[in-house]
Formats: C-alpha cells, sequence, structure tokens
C-alpha cells in the first residue's frame, strides 16, 4: 500500500481524535472533517479542510447529507491499480481516501432513554457514517478503516515503522471490525423498530 496521504474523521466519540489527528497531519496526511469533528481537531491545533470544500457541495438537510458524495465515495472504493478506476478518478476529479476514522451516532444509547420518541430514534440513525465505514473496509487493500480509538496506536505504530503505511493484515483486521459494528448497529435499529407502532 502507498503512503497515507488523506483521511476523513467524523467521530461521535471525540476521546483521543485530537491527538491522533495531530500525528496524522506530522505524517503530511491531509485531514478532511465534519462538523463537531472539525471543530475539535482545529482546537487541538489540527489543519483541517471541511469537507464541504473538499466535495464543493454544502451539508445540508441538517446534517443529513455532508459525506453522501461521489467524491468521498470515489476516492474510498476505487482500486488503485485498475486502469478504468483511475481514469474515472481523473476525469471527475475524484482523488484517493487513504483512511477513515469513524465511529456512528450512539443510537443505542438513544433508545435507551425513557422518553425517547420514534423521532428522535430516527434522527440517531446513521447514515452516512456506515456509508463511509463499508465503503472503507470493502476496499480494505488500499484503505485503512478505524471505529475505535483503542486502534490508534496501533494504527501510529505501524505508520511509524513503515513510512507512514499500515499492513494489509492490520487493515483486513480493522475491516472485520467495521462489518461486525454495522451488523449490530442494524440489529438494534431493527429491534427497536420492532417495539414501536406508527
Amino acid at each position: 500500500m502507498s503512503k497515507i496521504e488523506r483521511a476523513i474523521i467524523s467521530v461521535t466519540d471525540k476521546s483521543g481524535v485530537g491527538e491522533f489527528a495531530l500525528e496524522l497531519s506530522r505524517f503530511g496526511v491531509e485531514i478532511l472533517s465534519t462538523g463537531g469533528t472539525a471543530r475539535v481537531l482545529r482546537d487541538a491545533g489540527v489543519s483541517v479542510k471541511d469537507i464541504s470544500e473538499y466535495t464543493g457541495f454544502p451539508e445540508m438537510m441538517d446534517g443529513r447529507v455532508k459525506t453522501l458524495h461521489p467524491k468521498v465515495h470515489g476516492g474510498l472504493l476505487a482500486i488503485r491499480d485498475n486502469p478504468e478506476h483511475a481514469k474515472a478518478m481523473k476525469e471527475h476529479d475524484i482523488k484517493p481516501i487513504d483512511m477513515v476514522v469513524v465511529n456512528l451516532y450512539q443510537f443505542q444509547k438513544t433508545v435507551q432513554k425513557e422518553s425517547v420518541t420514534l423521532d428522535e430514534a430516527i434522527e440517531n440513525i446513521d447514515i452516512g457514517g456506515p456509508s463511509m465505514l463499508r465503503s472503507a473496509a470493502k476496499n480494505f487493500k488500499y484503505v485503512t478503516v478505524i471505529v475505535d480509538p483503542s486502534d490508534y496506536k496501533l494504527v501510529l505504530e505501524e505508520m511509524r515503522n513503515s513510512g507512514g503505511r499500515t499492513s494489509l493484515q492490520t487493515r483486513f483486521q480493522l475491516a472485520r471490525k467495521v462489518f461486525k459494528l454495522t451488523s449490530e448497529y442494524d440489529t438494534a435499529i431493527s429491534q427497536y423498530l420492532s417495539t414501536v407502532h406508527v
């Protein structure tokens, strides 16, 4: 895998994310981010490009639409050594995204509240987060994906020892974590919705 050059960071659990992003920036990684995460990173002294600036398309609909864009998913899903994919990236000005650091809206925590309404629960169903995670995990041969802050240390150690790269084995292990998480997340949504009526 090539050196990690570009990362998207958009997290609900912000523990340690400022320090992690600062270390990434020391490797020369361009950081893309959204909303509250971007503010936390800037407060930590990290240079950040807003996702809306990157895509050329504003966040909208109360944040429901911000990362669902071809420049994001094309950058994540492109098979880097496929000439047709490379051609499409060049034609549409899509840059590779080498790392995704995302954790999801806390749906399970939200629906545990006694007074939670169906509307509140629905607004805490993450769409963009799982989409980015699944795109990155599907393309683990080229993309490092992190859902758990406890993995920051492992990834940084690998990058230090390999000139800013991660190993295929690590990327695969991290991808497996993604599909376990998104499966559990969807199960929680399904179970909750089976208990309510409209």
